[in-house]
């Protein structure tokens, strides 16, 4: 289950930026933790193979080369996925921000490195 896409920008055909609402609905939260909810790691990284396929079709996961989750992510939360693509080096590079009304908090990002 996606979450809601507010908004896409493309500004060249190796990146991507979304800004994605993250309903309390989404079946990522359940049970995940019955007393404070928060979204997967594994929901983002799904989310980054999902829209990356955009820049790199045909391409699939091949291995995670650096990951950081840096900030949990509740129900409700706004985000900004930026994604980067490598061709060269068959790397996709992503971040995700969380978005307040005063800043940008970041809360994970990675390098994932794709095949044929």
């Amino acid at each position: 289950m996606k979450p809601l896409e507010e908004r896409r920008t493309q500004p060249d055909m190796n990146q991507l930026c979304l800004l994605l609402r993250v309903p309390a609905g989404l079946m990522w939260f359940q049970g995940h933790f019955p007393v404070q909810p928060l979204l997967p790691g594994v929901a983002q990284l799904d989310w980054v193979m999902t829209y990356g396929a955009e820049l790199a079709p045909g391409m699939r996961f091949s291995a995670i080369d650096s990951v950081k989750f840096q900030r949990p992510v509740q129900p409700d939360s706004l985000l900004e996925l930026t994604l980067r693509w490598d061709a060269s080096r068959s790397v996709l590079s992503f971040s995700y921000q969380q978005v307040s009304d005063d800043a940008q908090h970041p809360v994970s990002s990675g390098k994932i490195k794709l095949c044929h």
